[in-house]
């Protein structure tokens, strides 16, 4: 089992910066895939940036150049460096993990844990 908490969510305006926070626990392992989702209300959840535990990282077209993931092992804590941030990232943004031997990337149903989600509100 493994528990996955986002935190560093909050209000700014467009063109500032976040960075997300994703602390986990129990049984994951360096090499899980670690993903970052988001969803507006209303809308369907999107696939942001995924790191796949092997030196490896991914983008979404929306985000890429402007968003970086990044992974502390020792920590047990995944990052999502947001920059030059724009209203229409605005969203729940939400962390995941895939701890199956092959990383499902982009794919939701992929991803076996998620985190409650942290509030990122650009305007």
């Amino acid at each position: 089992h493994v528990q996955l908490v986002e935190s560093g969510g909050g209000s700014v305006q467009a063109g500032g910066s976040l960075r997300l926070s994703c602390a986990a626990s129990g049984s994951i392992q360096r090499t899980n895939c670690m993903g970052w989702f988001r969803q507006a209300p209303g809308k369907e959840r999107d696939w942001v940036a995924t790191d796949n535990g092997v030196g490896t990282t991914y983008y979404g077209d929306y985000v890429k150049g402007r968003f970086a993931i990044s992974r502390d092992n020792a920590k047990n804590t995944v990052y999502l460096q947001m920059n030059s941030l724009k209203p229409e990232d605005t969203a729940m943004y939400y962390c995941a993990a895939d701890v199956s031997p092959s990383c499902g990337t982009w794919a939701i149903a992929e991803f076996d844990f998620w985190g409650q989600g942290t509030q990122v509100t650009v305007s």
